[in-house]
C-alpha cells in the first residue's frame, strides 16, 4: 500500500474516534486500540502502538518542563591550547588537524556565549562547519568524539551514504537534528548547542555519469545546504504516525497546537572522508600551473602535501556543488600514520586498543603485559594492511587469538606478551602446554611489570601539572608511584586510574570523619598518611573497612588515653605513626606531660 494512502486511512482512523466520542471523554487507549487493529489487519499481527497515549488525569503526568523554558547560558570557557592539550594525551600526530579542530571549535562555543551575555546575535552569520580529509584509520572520528566528550555538547554522528534526498526511500539529514534533540534529553536550548558529525561525505560526490535525479548524492547535498547553514527542523514528521499520536496527546495536555522546531544557527557541522581520488585532481591542476614562463617548480611526493593545496576548485570537481562547498570554510588534513605513528600509538598508556586486550585477558583472571618489540611487529604488521590505526585492532587479535582461546583453561594468571609470543604464536603455545610453571616465564613477566611501571611513572611526571588540573588532585612523588602502581594492576587508563586513586582519598577523609563521629576524636591524617593509606586501598586492595577496623584498633584506646591525661582532642596522625602506632602513644604521653622514658610502662599482653 502507497505510504500515502496508509497515512490517510490512519487519520481518518483517529478523525472518527475522536467525533464519535464526547470530547472531553476521549479514551486514548481506544485510539491506540484502533490503530493497533487496522495495521494488524494489513501488515500481520506484530504491529502494536501502545503507551503512546495517556491521560494526564489517569497517569498524572504532566507538561514536560523542557519545552517550557529555556536552558540556562552556555557555560563554555576552554581556549584552544586547552583543547589541544588535552587531545595530545590521546591522539598521535595530526598537530595541524588537532590545532584547526580546537581552534574552531571554541571560537564558535565562546562566540555563542558572547552573544548570549549581550542578547545580540549577530545578522548574517557565517558558521565555521569543518571538513575534515583524511585516509581511513588516522583518527578523524575519534578525536571528534573525544571533543564532543570534553566539551560536553550534545553529540550525534551519522555515516552520509545512509541518507537520501528528502521525499524519497532512505534516512533523512534532517533526523540527525531530532536526533540532537534527542541526546540533548528533550532540550531543545541544549540541542541548538550541539555537534553532528557526517562521515563518508565523499561518497555523496556527483558520480557525474547519472541519468535521472541523483538523490543519494547531489540530492544529499542539497538537502544540507540549508542545515548547514541555518534553518528550522520541525521535530514533528508529518509521515509519521506515533508523531500524530504524540501531537494529539500534546494537545490533550496544553490545549494549543505549537509547533515545535530546532533552529540550526549554532548546530556545528563536521564532516569528514577518506577523499580517494582528490589527490590526482589537485596534482593535475598544480602541475598544469607550473607551465609557463614564470612558473616556478615545485615538486610535491607525499599525498598530504599534496593535500594541504587543496582549493574550492578542486571539492567542485571532485564532485561537490559549489553551494555545498562554500559551507564548509574550514579544512583540516590529516596526515598518514607511518609505522612509528603506529607503534606511538600502542606504546600510549590512554590507548584503547592495548587497553582493550587487557581488559579481554582480566576477564579470565589474566594479567597481560606488553614487551615493546612485541609492539613494534603489531605495528609493523598494521602498516602493511594499510588501513592506518584500524589495522592494529586486526594485526593484535590476530597474533593473540590462540592464547586468547587456550590460556583461560589453564591455570596461568601471567601472560608476558613478548615478540617471539607474535612472531610464532604456535611454538609459544607449545612451550605453555609443556609447563605452565615456568620459572623464565614468570621472570620476563616481573621485567615487563617494572618497566611498565618506570614508563607509567615516566608518563605522569611529564604531564603532572595537566593531569593534575584535571583531575583536581596534586601528582606528589608518592602519588605518581601509586597512580602507576594501580595502572599496572588494573586494566585502566591514565584518567580512570587518577580517578579512582583521588576516589581512594575521598575514603580517608571518610575514615577520619567515622572515627571523629564514634569516638569524637578530631584525627588529621597528614599526606605522608593518607598516601599511605591509599597504597593499602589502590595497590594492595584492602577495602576501606578493613582500614578503619585497623585503625580503631591501633588508635582507640591510646587516643581516649591521652585524651583524658592532656586534655586534647585533636591529633596529626604521620605516616610513622599508622605503622608503629605504640609508640606514637608512647612520645605523645611522654612528650607532653614531661615524664622520663623510664616511667613510661610498655603495655602488657593480655
Amino acid at each position: 500500500m502507497p505510504p500515502i494512502l496508509l497515512l490517510f486511512q490512519i487519520n481518518m482512523i483517529i478523525l472518527f474516534t475522536m467525533k464519535t466520542t464526547d470530547e472531553k471523554k476521549i479514551d486514548l487507549r481506544e485510539i491506540e486500540k484502533e490503530i493497533t487493529h487496522f495495521l494488524s489487519r494489513k501488515f500481520g499481527s506484530t504491529f502494536e502502538v501502545s503507551g503512546a497515549l495517556r491521560h494526564p488525569a489517569e497517569e498524572g503526568l504532566e507538561e514536560d518542563p523542557n519545552l517550557k523554558s529555556n536552558s540556562p547560558d552556555l557555560e563554555f570557557n576552554l581556549k584552544p591550547r586547552d583543547l589541544i592539550d588535552y587531545l595530545d594525551q590521546y591522539v598521535v600526530k595530526q598537530d595541524q588537524a588537532k590545532a584547526v579542530l580546537s581552534t574552531k571549535i571554541c571560537t564558535h562555543f565562546n562566540r555563542i556565549r558572547m552573544a548570549r551575555s549581550h542578547n545580540n546575535p549577530m545578522v548574517g552569520n557565517i558558521k565555521n562547519n569543518v571538513l575534515l580529509i583524511g585516509p581511513t584509520g588516522v583518527g578523524k572520528t575519534y578525536i571528534i568524539r573525544l571533543i564532543a566528550n570534553k566539551i560536553g555538547v550534545p553529540f550525534v554522528k551519522g555515516d552520509a551514504t545512509k541518507f537520501s534526498e528528502t521525499g524519497y526511500v532512505g534516512g533523512d539529514v534532517e533526523d540527525l537534528v531530532r536526533d540532537l534533540y534527542r541526546e540533548a534529553g528533550g532540550n531543545i536550548e541544549l540541542a541548538q548547542n550541539g555537534i553532528i558529525y557526517i562521515d563518508e561525505i565523499d561518497k555523496i560526490a556527483s558520480s557525474g555519469n547519472m541519468i535521472g535525479p541523483d538523490v543519494s548524492r547531489t540530492g544529499v547535498q542539497r538537502a544540507l545546504l540549508k542545515p548547514l547553514e541555518e534553518t528550522d527542523v520541525d521535530l514533528k514528521v508529518a509521515h509519521d504516525p506515533i508523531s500524530m499520536i504524540q501531537e494529539i496527546e500534546r494537545f490533550r495536555k496544553t490545549g494549543n497546537r505549537d509547533k515545535q522546531t530546532i533552529n540550526t544557527r549554532n548546530i556545528l557541522f563536521i564532516l569528514s572522508g577518506a577523499f580517494t581520488g582528490l589527490t590526482p585532481i589537485i596534482g593535475k591542476r598544480l602541475k598544469d600551473q607550473q607551465i609557463g614562463f614564470r612558473s616556478s617548480i615545485v615538486e610535491i611526493d607525499k599525498q598530504e602535501d599534496i593535500l594541504k593545496n587543496l582549493r574550492s576548485e578542486d571539492l567542485m570537481e571532485f564532485g561537490f556543488e559549489s553551494e555545498f562547498v562554500g559551507r564548509l570554510p574550514v579544512r583540516a588534513v590529516f596526515e598518514r600514520l607511518s609505522r612509528n605513528d603506529l607503534f606511538e600509538i600502542l606504546k600510549n598508556p590512554n590507548n584503547p586498543v592495548i587497553l582493550g586486550k587487557k581488559r579481554d585477558f582480566a576477564a579470565y583472571g589474566i594479567e597481560v603485559k606488553f614487551e615493546d618489540q612485541a609492539l613494534s611487529i603489531l605495528a609493523d604488521h598494521a602498516f602493511d594492511e594499510n588501513t592506518g590505526a584500524r589495522g592494529l585492532v586486526n594485526a593484535i587479535e590476530k597474533s593473540l587469538l590462540l592464547f586468547e582461546t587456550i590460556l583461560p583453561s589453564t591455570n596461568i594468571k601471567q601472560f608476558p606478551v613478548t615478540g617471539d609470543v607474535i612472531k610464532n604464536p604456535e611454538k609459544a603455545m607449545e612451550q605453555y602446554f609443556s609447563s605452565e610453571i615456568c620459572p623464565e616465564r614468570q621472570d620476563r613477566f616481573e621485567g615487563l611489570r617494572l618497566h611498565e611501571l618506570q614508563s607509567i611513572e615516566n608518563y605522569l611526571m611529564a604531564n603532572r601539572e595537566k593531569l593534575s588540573v584535571k583531575h583536581n588532585m596534586d601528582l606528589s612523588p608518592n602519588r605518581v608511584k601509586t597512580v602507576a602502581a594501580y595502572y599496572g594492576r588494573e586494566p585502566f587508563s591514565i584518567h580512570d586510574a587518577m580517578d579512582h586513586v583521588r576516589l581512594f582519598y575521598e575514603s580517608v577523609k571518610r575514615i577520619e570523619m567515622q572515627f571523629y563521629q564514634k569516638h569524637g576524636i578530631n584525627i588529621v591524617l597528614e599526606e605522608d598518611a593518607s598516601d599511605f593509606m591509599v597504597e593499602q586501598l589502590a595497590v594492595l586492595g584492602v577495602s576501606e573497612e578493613k582500614i578503619y577496623e585497623q585503625f580503631n584498633r591501633d588508635f582507640e584506646l591510646g587516643l581516649k588515653l591521652v585524651r583524658e591525661k592532656i586534655r586534647k582532642s585533636r591529633f596529626f596522625i604521620t605516616r610513622q605513626a599508622l605503622q608503629d602506632p605504640e609508640d606514637y602513644i608512647r612520645k605523645m604521653i611522654r612528650d607532653n606531660l614531661n615524664l622520663p622514658p623510664e616511667m613510661i610502662q610498655e603495655p602488657k599482653e593480655t
